[in-house]
């Protein structure tokens, strides 16, 4: 069959973004165009040509707008087969007039269910039922009807009509009705997300089946290693729609890799721990924190990141947590480092900075999200978890020996416990007036990272006298906090936990040690 010129048109969005133009566009093509409620009054109050869906159905919209498109004259005018001579007589019986466009995005149920407030009651009110059944049946029915449920669509639609005479393409209509079906997949599994945790009662469980979309977003030279191919892909579930624009700017260098990408989340995570806080530097390599700091400046606190080891941050990666400056730049320009990270740069610093070709520059330019699912890939199915983001405060401490922390030490036990979980486990890290002096990152012996830390320490002439010790999860013997108070620690954060908890503080205590228990570990495989 040829394409089917558009002669009728159903237009109803909750995203306006450019629906006026295009409907002015369409009408000036000949386009006769039905709308609804507000989508209606926008395009009547804009001067473009528009009739109520009402006059179609010949039934007013009642119930609050609930019931006003699911009607036989609306869905056998988008349902009938045009080259089918039944469908076409019964269509002529029954007054149905073919619908051959059909534009509609769906109300904002993700974006309501993201807000702090929001109620069960608003939720509810929230979920398209007319919305996703005209997208369907259009959708169904790709031979003859064209279906646009993205903005982004409305150019190539008016291009192809003038181009063929008021028609778009089979292979155009048949992409766009792919994009409703995985759209309304997304959509429905946000939905039954939602109501799974409540119906439980309890919002953080994990659905019992999930919809995710993924929508590739940059191309990536290869994976980990060349010969693994690769791509960054924008991901949307139940928990919105994130993507690397959204957060970040690339500003100068060559193209971000995969691994770049994982060394980007990893810096950025630690960094935020800091956001607000004192200015703080973060210097990552191969997704480890090798050197994190606390200063008065940012310059100090990058030269006290680096003086805990200074071999890896060459080729690292650099998050800062205030706009970067020159004194700075100068700093960190003296090695190569593949990335640095900022929420902004100060005057003259990105012409500096730029002199290295091959360094990345990249701006972010708001907060990470707290919270949402963390997904990882097994060769025999996918792995769903939580974020690890919830926050121990001081109040949450539980001091466990004879002595209490000194207020510096609880100081730097907390700067230490932000850090330790942004490590591979087994972690084992000495902090020191609010600076990592060593770490100790992902062994399969506790003490064996206790000793690397000691070691990288001793490497680089830092002395653990008057520091403090985080582990990621409990001491499952005593020897690891010997070990630690070897070395000079003077208090000790874990999560508590062990069968032999009451050694381990048996052990603190003898040392004249400060220790304080979480309750909560932080394992990072």
């Amino acid at each position: 069959m040829s394409d089917p010129v558009i002669k009728r048109a159903l237009v109803s969005v909750s995203d306006k973004t450019g629906i006026v133009d295009f409907c002015r566009e369409l009408s000036l093509l000949g386009v006769e165009i039905f709308s609804t409620g507000g989508t209606l009054k926008s395009l009547q109050d804009a001067g473009v040509s528009a009739a109520s869906i009402s006059n179609i159905t010949g039934f007013p919209e009642i119930m609050d707008g609930r019931v006003k498109t699911l009607h036989p004259k609306i869905h056998g005018g988008l349902l009938a087969v045009r080259e089918n001579p039944d469908h076409v007589k019964q269509a002529v019986e029954n007054g149905i007039g073919f619908i051959d466009l059909v534009v509609v995005n769906l109300y904002p149920f993700e974006a309501t269910i993201a807000k702090p407030d929001v109620t069960f009651e608003d939720a509810i009110e929230n979920i398209d039922i007319g919305g996703p059944s005209m997208l369907r049946s259009a959708a169904k029915n790709n031979e003859s009807v064209t279906v646009v449920t993205d903005s982004a669509d409305y150019a190539l639609v008016l291009k192809e009509m003038k181009e063929n005479n008021g028609a778009t393409r089979r292979a155009t209509r048949l992409r766009l009705a792919t994009k409703v079906f995985t759209e309304t997949s997304r959509y429905d599994g946000a939905i039954a997300a939602y109501l799974t945790k409540a119906s439980a009662g309890e919002q953080s469980a994990a659905a019992s089946s999930m919809t995710v979309k993924l929508e590739r977003e940059l191309d990536m030279r290869y994976g980990e290693n060349p010969h693994q191919s690769a791509g960054f892909y924008t991901l949307t579930d139940s928990n919105g729609s994130r993507s690397f624009g959204d957060f970040f700017e690339k500003l100068h260098g060559k193209e971000l890799s995969y691994n770049n990408m994982l060394d980007i989340a990893a810096a950025t995570g630690v960094i935020e721990e800091f956001r607000g806080e004192d200015p703080s530097v973060v210097i990552v390599k191969h997704t480890n924190p090798c050197g994190v700091a606390q200063a008065p400046t940012l310059a100090e606190a990058y030269r006290r990141a680096f003086s805990t080891d200074t071999q890896a941050p060459f080729g690292g990666i650099i998050a800062f947590n205030r706009p970067l400056d020159m004194e700075a730049a100068v700093a960190v320009n003296e090695i190569f480092t593949e990335i640095l990270i900022a929420p902004a740069f100060e005057s003259g610093v990105l012409e500096l900075l730029m002199k290295k070709k091959d360094r990345r520059l990249v701006l972010q330019k708001k907060a990470l999200p707290k919270g949402g699912w963390e997904f990882k890939s097994t060769p025999f199915g996918m792995l769903v978890q939580e974020r690890d983001s919830k926050i121990v405060a001081k109040e949450d401490l539980t001091v466990v020996t004879k002595r209490q922390p000194t207020e510096e030490e609880l100081s730097d036990l907390m700067f230490a416990w932000k850090i330790c979980k942004h490590i591979k486990s087994n972690t084992i890290l000495y902090v020191k007036n609010r600076q990592t002096y060593g770490v100790g990152a992902g062994q399969m012996s506790r003490v064996d990272s206790s000793k690397i830390a000691r070691w990288k320490a001793s490497e680089v002439n830092l002395d653990l006298k008057g520091s403090v010790v985080a582990s990621d999860a409990f001491f499952p013997f005593a020897d690891g906090l010997l070990a630690a108070a070897e070395a000079g620690v003077t208090a000790v954060i874990q999560p508590g936990g062990s069968i032999r908890d009451n050694e381990v503080i048996e052990a603190a205590d003898a040392n004249n040690l400060a220790m304080v228990f979480t309750g909560m570990r932080h394992f990072k495989h």
